[in-house]
Formats: C-alpha cells, structure tokens, sequence
C-alpha cells in the first residue's frame, strides 16, 4: 500500500513530515510517498538513514496557511496538495494526507479528483469524544451555506465512515438542533429532518450537544458554519478544563499526592481528548480518498492519520461511498 504525504502541510513543515514518514513506513509496513521541496526534504531525510519505503517527490511550490485556496490552488498548480492528489488520480498512491490548509485541500480535491457522481457537495469531518467512544461530525467547515439534501449526504456517507473505518454496526445518525423534539430548529433542520426519516439510515433524530457527547448518536450532522463553531467550542472547552484542572492539581502540596494518585485517570482522560489521536478526517464525497488534519499537527498526529487513512483503504471506503450512491441512498431529486 502507498500512502501519499504532503510534506509541507503544517505549520512547522517539514520536519514533522517527514519524521512521521519514517515512522509510520515502519510501523505499519507502508510505502510513503513524501511530497515537497526537494531541496528542503533530502536534508532531512538524510538524517534518519536509508528506508526504502520512503519516496521524495518534488513539488516546487507551496500552498500556505495565508494563501487564499482557489486562487493559489489556480496560480500554484504545481504545490504539493496537487502534485499528490495527482498521484492518487493515477493510481501512484491509495490515500492522500494533508495538514495544510483545509480550503487548499477541498479546492485542490475538487480540481483534481472531483467529486463523487452523485454527491452535491463534499463534506469535511472530524472525530469527536464521547462518553461512550467517538463520534463522526459532518459538516465542519466546507460548506456554510447548505440545503437539505447536501445535509442528508452528509449523514448518508458519515453513516459509511462511522461504520467501515471506526467498526461501529448500523451508526446512529443525529442532525444537531437546539432541541431534540422534531419541529425543533431553524427551516433547515425542519426541512432535513423528513429526508433523515424517510430514509433507511438508523435516524436518532435531533440531537443537541449533550446527546452528542453523551454518547447516543454515532454521526451528528450539521451544516459547516455551525458545525465549525461547535468544534472549537468543544475543544476551547476541552482545553479550558484540562488547564484549570492541571492547575488546581499543582496549587499545593495535598492536590499533588492526590494527583499523582490519581495520574493513570489524568492520562486516560488527556488521550480521549487528544485530538492527534485521530490526525485527520476524511473528506467525504471526493472521488479519492483525501484526509485533512490540523495545521498544529506534530509527528505523532501525522503518524495517526496515515493509520486512519490506511484502514480506510482496507476498509475500502471509496467504492462503499460509490456503491451507496448507486443504489440511491444518498442521491435524491432537490
């Protein structure tokens, strides 16, 4: 299997990049297409000696954080997001991760792979904490501006994600309101809500954040603008909480035994939270798989996501997205 990595995708490129290369070749028995600036990469990939599994593609040129992604997806054609997503094209490469850019990443996906027949628009997703495991959201970003059928896809396919790649049977799909009683939300969620119901999803209904959290819904969808608030809310607080917490533990010398008594707790708690866990989300309705992580990646979260995008090819995500649509599950009249 080949996994294609862009090397100049987060915000310290190159170096994490490459180190989870060489990292990720080894540990689970992969080829590494490393895609970037050869001059910059050679050196580094020097430093950690002769691996076979890692290949150095050149790319010339680089769609930063700043750059505004259609225009630089257009002036850029030869940046490492396209250079590797041209290669998934060709078949050179299974899976195609990124930590750069997200709107780089769906423009760059949208030019060069194209979207799956049949899908309206792609949808971004992420992995979210729960009581009881993980949980798919989707929209989280790509797509401000939504109609129901473009929400209904998104739960069709988070559906298929929740249950090839994170081995969760017949996926519980929530469409996130402010109340959980059908008639709840905005005209949006009212008018998506009859889709989700006439459907053979295993439809939970509208959920608020607490049902999300809570651990009864498996996939919650949303349109991109509330589901990108949602996210950052989650991990502000997220944040918040394990600060104060780590804080008070340290105030005085009584907190620490207790802290340090309680450290096995501490850690299981911090791993569920980690968003480098997961690394990166696909996004769904690209016709190839496309994984997109955050800008703040290390080593250890580029590690991560090649392993979810390498169970998503064993799972053989694509053509299950593929086949659903062709046997109408996510393909309605608007």
């Amino acid at each position: 299997m080949r996994i294609v990595l862009d090397a100049m995708g987060s915000d310290t490129y190159p170096h994490p990049e490459v180190q989870a290369a060489f990292e990720a070749s080894e540990r689970f028995d992969l080829e590494i297409m490393l895609v970037g600036q050869e001059e910059k990469l050679k050196p580094l990939m020097e430093k950690y000696g002769a691996n076979s599994r890692v290949h150095l593609v050149h790319a010339p040129e680089v769609l930063e954080m700043g750059d505004k992604p259609a225009r630089s997806a257009r002036r850029k054609s030869d940046n490492s997001m396209a250079v590797g997503m041209d290669m998934v094209k060709a078949g050179e490469g299974q899976a195609f991760v990124t930590a750069g850019n997200t709107g780089g990443a769906m423009v760059n996906a949208l030019f060069r792979l194209g979207r799956i027949r049949g899908v309206k628009r792609p949808g971004l997703t992420t992995i979210i904490p729960t009581k009881t495991g993980h949980a798919v959201a989707v929209d989280i970003g790509a797509n401000a501006d939504c109609k129901p059928l473009y929400l209904f896809q998104f739960g069709a396919m988070g559906s298929i994600y929740a249950e090839r790649v994170l081995g969760i049977e017949n996926p519980r799909v929530g469409l996130l309101s402010n109340g959980e009683e059908k008639g709840k939300g905005n005209q949006l969620v009212k008018d998506t809500y009859s889709l989700f119901e006439e459907s053979s999803l295993n439809f939970f209904g509208n959920a608020e954040p607490k049902e999300l959290f809570g651990g009864e819904v498996d996939v919650i969808v949303s349109d991109g603008f509330t589901g990108n608030v949602l996210v950052k809310s989650s991990e502000a607080v997220s944040k918040l909480l394990l600060d104060v917490l780590k804080e008070e533990l340290t105030s005085t010398f009584r907190t620490k035994m207790g802290a340090a008594l309680a450290l096995p707790a501490f850690k299981n708690v911090k791993q569920l939270l980690d968003p480098r866990e997961f690394g990166a989300a696909p996004l769904l309705g690209i016709d190839g798989l496309v994984f997109v992580g955050h800008g703040r990646s290390d080593a250890l979260a580029l590690v991560n996501a090649i392993r979810i995008a390498k169970q998503a090819v064993e799972a053989n995500l694509l053509d299950s997205l593929k086949q659903a649509i062709q046997t109408q599950l996510v393909i309605r009249e608007e």
